[in-house]
């Protein structure tokens, strides 16, 4: 029996799954939520919402039930899933677990679903609200 071999590592995973969607920056997506174009969802562990804040507004929904809570005609959506035109807007601690986030996303059909270039991180850093 032969070892299949990886097709790609992360870094170029990353890279390819980037390049289905257009990405947003903070600002953004703080206007697009404030003006209610988009549906901001944290993915983070309880841990980093314990130690970094959460963002007012915000939907938490940890990282392994986000397609089950997110699909529009799944069993166990949450009642912000409304349908697949939603615009999500994935944010992890920095951009990473949420761009597969986002791309698993668009594999459920959520063609407008998109995350947040740094995450948390990069949230707070532009002196956006975050409360404890």
């Amino acid at each position: 029996m032969s070892e299949k071999r990886p097709t790609a590592g992360i870094d170029e995973l990353l890279e390819r799954v980037r390049r289905g969607y257009e990405r947003v920056e903070a600002r953004e997506a703080y206007g697009a939520a404030r003006s209610g174009e988009a549906l901001l969802v944290d993915i983070r562990y309880a841990a980093l919402r314990d130690r970094d804040g959460l963002i007012p507004g915000a939907l938490v929904i940890e990282r392994n039930e986000l397609e089950w809570r997110l699909d529009p005609r799944g069993s166990h959506r949450v009642p912000e899933a409304t349908g697949h035109d939603l615009r999500v807007v994935v944010i992890c601690n920095e951009g990473y677990a949420s761009s597969l986030a986002a791309a698993s996303l668009h594999q459920l059909g959520l063609h407008r679903a998109t995350d947040l270039v740094g995450g948390f991180q990069a949230w707070r850093a532009a002196g956006l609200p975050v409360v404890s």
